[in-house]
């Protein structure tokens, strides 16, 4: 009886420490949850579009080198373009709206460490980003379907998953270090406009880098983006213009660095409303 109830007094207590971490992370997603016909659908009308213009309307003119379809060539960006950016505006949006309201000074009292409060922050990110890329995902698939009649099959799904996780995690944490950076939603406004959007529309979302002369070749090799569109293309199609393991290493190294750029702007970012 004894050894039973000394086995079970950690558990307890472990399940203890637990559950203000999880209570802040479910906070997190319950924040955009709320407003899911903003964060999570309203992403879907850009992807059309782009699904509307650039795969169909122009893809039929586009002959790629390797015999694909123009359209099976933008699904992958097009889907990982999606969780980065949404990442990104969940993570950055969630610090400016708390400094907005004035309660952005609670993560000073809660029962959490530094690391645990950025995590949190940046595991919100990466529901959001996986939430928005399953409903891009489903509208690719839908307007490939009636344009090829057949499904674009993925042919590594965990290799999907794992770019796909390690990508909003990477821009999560650029969300989290943008928040605490800023003093407005224009700040975030403008790093997305201005650093985010050209990173991504550079990173080979619609073009690939074999068409481009050498010395821009060079140029693109240094955005870190092309590294995580390629790593979800390969996934996808299993060719890229990049190899898979370059592109994981380059996407471990990028989430690294952003985690300890958002630790640092946590412990020395504004907590003051504005």
């Amino acid at each position: 009886m004894s050894s039973s109830i000394s086995s079970a007094t950690p558990l307890s207590e472990r399940s203890l420490e637990a559950r203000p971490f999880l209570t802040f992370l479910w906070k997190e997603i319950r924040r955009f949850w709320k407003v899911r016909s903003q964060t999570v659908f309203s992403p879907l009308i850009q992807s059309t579009l782009y699904l509307l213009i650039f795969g169909v309307s122009l893809g039929k003119s586009v002959v790629m080198a390797s015999g694909i379809t123009y359209m099976e060539f933008l699904i992958p960006g097009l889907v990982m373009m999606s969780s980065l950016n949404n990442a990104f505006q969940n993570c950055a949006g969630s610090i400016v709206t708390s400094k907005f309201h004035g309660d952005i000074q609670d993560l000073k009292i809660i029962p959490l460490s530094d690391y645990q409060i950025v995590i949190g922050l940046g595991l919100g990110g990466i529901v959001r980003g996986f939430a928005v890329a399953l409903v891009t995902f489903l509208t690719c698939e839908v307007f490939f379907y009636f344009t090829h009649d057949r499904i674009l099959m993925v042919q590594n799904p965990m290799l999907l998953l794992l770019f796909l996780f390690l990508g909003s995690m990477a821009f999560g944490f650029l969300g989290v270090t943008t928040g605490f950076w800023a003093k407005g939603f224009e700040y975030v406004n403008a790093i997305g406009g201005f650093v985010l959007l050209p990173l991504l529309y550079l990173g080979g979302v619609f073009y690939s880098i074999e068409t481009l002369h050498p010395s821009w070749q060079f140029v693109s090799k240094l955005n870190p983006l092309l590294y995580f569109v390629n790593g979800v293309r390969y996934a996808y199609l299993g060719e890229s213009d990049v190899s898979w393991v370059t592109c994981l290493g380059v996407t471990f190294l990028t989430v690294f660095v952003f985690m300890v750029l958002s630790v640092m702007a946590y412990k020395r970012g504004s907590f003051h409303r504005w």
